[in-house]
Parts: C-alpha cells; sequence; structure tokens
C-alpha cells in the first residue's frame, strides 16, 4: 500500500467491466462553483478525467489531454477532469493550486475537487491519470492508457514516443462512427491515487 506522504509509485487503472453507467457526480471546482454530471456530459459522450497536479504521468501527458478535449468538443465528447488526491499529504494538490494549474495548461473543461473521495471510489479509479470514455448513453466504452508514451519516473522507464493521445483518440473516433469498443484496451499507468487513511483500499 502506498504510504502516506511517500514518493510517487507506478501504478495501474483497474480492470473495469465496459458498459458500466457513469456514476452521478455534484463537486466544486476551485472557485466553489458546483458541477453536476449533466452539465458536462456531451450530446455524444463524455471523458472523465482523473489527474492531479505533481504527478509525473499527469504532467507528461496533460497538454495532450488539453488537445483532446478541444479536438473532441465540437463534436460531442465533453471533458471534466477531477482530483481526488489527499491534500493533506499533498498539499501542491490543493483547489487553488488546481487553479492554478489549470490556467497554465489551458483547461477549457471544469477541473473539480473531490475532497471526500466518493467520486474516485465510485468510478473505480486508482490512478492518475485514469481516464473513462463514456458514449452518448453514459455508458462505459473505454478504460485506458491514453498513449504508450512515458515520462521518466524512479519507477517507470521513459518511452519516448510522441504524446498523440492515439489510444484514446481512437476509442473517440470508434464511438462517434457507431462501432463496438476497442478490443484491446491497455491499463493506464501512472501514479496510485492519494487515499486519506480512512479510503486506502487494502493492498495486501
Amino acid at each position: 500500500m502506498h504510504r502516506r506522504g511517500a514518493s510517487p509509485m507506478r501504478w495501474q487503472s483497474r480492470r473495469i467491466e465496459l458498459g458500466q453507467a457513469a456514476p452521478e457526480f455534484d463537486l466544486p471546482d476551485p472557485s466553489g462553483q458546483r458541477v453536476r454530471l449533466p452539465d458536462v456530459h456531451g450530446k455524444q459522450g463524455l471523458l472523465v478525467a482523473f489527474i492531479c497536479n505533481h504527478c509525473p504521468f499527469v504532467q507528461h501527458i496533460v497538454d495532450g489531454l488539453v488537445a483532446f478535449a478541444n479536438d473532441y468538443a465540437p463534436r460531442g465528447i465533453g471533458t471534466v477532469a477531477i482530483s481526488s488526491n489527499d491534500i493533506d499529504a499533498h498539499p501542491e494538490d490543493d483547489p487553488q493550486q488546481m487553479a492554478r494549474f489549470a490556467a497554465r495548461h489551458e483547461f477549457r473543461f471544469p477541473y473539480l475537487y473531490d475532497a471526500s473521495q466518493s467520486v474516485a471510489k465510485a468510478f473505480g479509479a486508482a490512478c492518475t491519470p485514469d481516464l473513462f470514455l463514456y458514449d452518448a448513453q453514459r455508458r462505459l466504452f473505454y478504460h485506458g492508457q491514453f498513449d504508450g508514451s512515458r515520462p521518466q519516473t524512479a519507477h517507470t522507464q521513459a518511452i519516448q514516443v510522441a504524446v498523440t493521445g492515439e489510444d484514446l483518440r481512437n476509442a473517440a473516433d470508434r464511438l462517434l462512427a457507431a462501432m463496438t469498443a476497442p478490443q484491446t484496451q491497455l491499463p493506464s499507468v501512472g501514479c496510485s491515487m492519494k487515499w486519506t487513511p480512512a479510503n486506502a483500499p487494502d493492498r495486501g
């Protein structure tokens, strides 16, 4: 189990059955404005991205994630980012820093704070980034990596290919073309979710 305040660990997203309904949520952005699932769901679908400010895996893909959101918003796929990390252990992820992070990377989508971590638990999020793409009926269509690139960290060897969002974009294109979900959905790799002691899962 990741210890409170310890260095980042390499983690993978959990296997989640496709077709599950998107959990409802009602969360604040850093200014306190509440945002609900229907507010961000596009006519064709929704990307829910669990991220945080300090994670090197998020920092590695964030501009590509913003590009994805900008490219697919006109095509009917909404995007929302959620940070669920324990800010007592990681104050660099607090809402004030979230606002700065969003401004620096020119987010045009909401970046919400899940203080209770109940939304992360409802989705089954395990790491940052953890990406969930839902179809027009709010059913899970893709849950996997952004692409095959990786940053160099203490726990991960760099994979020095361009950050393109190839895997997520392929899934979104299939969704928009009314095709079946990609058969191969490789897990997202990132930092472990920084759970509070009360919410930490038992990993043995």
